[in-house]
């Protein structure tokens, strides 16, 4: 590849930007003479501030018109060299082809989100590997990157909201999709039963969610932004998540702790390092149809099975992960 600036196109969301990370360090540590920039929607920019692989930030508002028309001209100025759509969207891989790159990377149409996408890309890559992570990575060795000895920074966050002084179990109960979720209910009974082990659970929500848990009696609450939720995974003893983006930034951080799956695929979308155990019901079945209604195979997934797996991943500790997985920075 020849010299000249590479953009990035991953816009969102929470989980899918820190599974894209390590993809981006490769491009860096393979590319150092190059300027990187990453294409990003502006609430997600938190996440990628100060990261030491990326030279500059490009926040794209979507639903401002003259905002994304500007930014348009903006990353076109940059005249880039090649460009990567981790995103597999036709939103997004029509901006990529927008800012008139020499070469633009996507997936193919058997792998991108939406098959549509690939019509737009100079290079459809048929990416193999089952997680999110490995097929990023693959997408940035298709244009020749190989440097090895991937990580994916995060920032530390910033205190936000009052979290307790003695030891904790961090959760975040809310999903983008509601079929993901585990049962509200449960969460009190979890814990209750960690009380009683000596930990306290506490629940990172958004302020609108608030009120659908602030009666519970196990259960403390901790409102926050994003840096505020960074630096409570980075506190926290361990996590127990869903399949949503808290669960894979403790993941990224190297957390501890229980992945709760249903009709998601672990495989393909998990947390990834190794350090997180996943419970997922035999009679799930994998759909990402977003449903309204919490999954069956989600309600099968009882608090004492939780309690079990997470005391068992705080065991395990920092026990060395597969072969085939990243080693995650901070």
């Amino acid at each position: 590849m020849s010299e000249g600036c590479i953009v990035v196109i991953r816009l969102s969301a929470m989980g899918d930007i820190i599974h894209t990370l390590p993809a981006v360090s490769v491009l860096r540590k393979s590319f150092p003479e190059r300027k990187l920039a990453w294409v990003v929607a502006p609430k997600w920019v938190p996440l990628l501030e100060g990261n030491p692989f990326v030279d500059e930030l490009i926040p794209l508002d979507r639903r401002n018109v003259v905002h994304a028309w500007q930014t348009l001209r903006h990353v076109r100025a940059l005249e880039p060299e090649i460009a990567f759509d981790f995103q597999g969207l036709f939103q997004s891989a029509a901006l990529g082809r927008l800012a008139r790159p020499r070469a633009l990377y996507g997936f193919a149409k058997t792998v991108a989100r939406e098959p549509l996408a690939a019509y737009f890309y100079t290079h459809r890559i048929a990416v193999k590997g089952p997680h999110r992570v490995e097929r990023a990575i693959q997408l940035a060795a298709a244009a020749g990157a190989r440097e090895t000895g991937f990580e994916a920074w995060l920032p530390p966050g910033s205190p936000e909201g009052e979290l307790p002084s003695g030891p904790f179990v961090l959760t975040s109960p809310f999903a983008g999709w509601q079929c993901k979720e585990w049962p509200l209910e449960r969460y009190e009974e979890l814990g209750k039963l960690l009380n009683r082990r000596g930990l306290e659970l506490v629940a990172n929500v958004a302020r609108p969610k608030l009120h659908a848990i602030q009666n519970f009696k196990h259960v403390r609450t901790h409102c926050s932004g994003l840096n505020g939720l960074i630096d409570a995974t980075r506190r926290a003893m361990a996590v127990v998540g869903v399949d949503s983006g808290p669960l894979h930034l403790a993941a990224a951080l190297r957390k501890p702790g229980v992945a709760l799956y249903g009709p998601t695929d672990p495989a393909l979308t998990g947390p990834y390092g190794g350090s997180i155990r996943v419970l997922r019901a035999p009679s799930a079945v994998t759909t990402y149809k977003r449903h309204r209604e919490i999954h069956s195979s989600m309600r099968e997934i009882t608090p004492e099975q939780v309690v079990e797996a997470l005391f068992a991943s705080m065991a395990e500790g920092q026990a060395a992960r597969p072969a085939a997985s990243l080693v995650f920075g901070s």
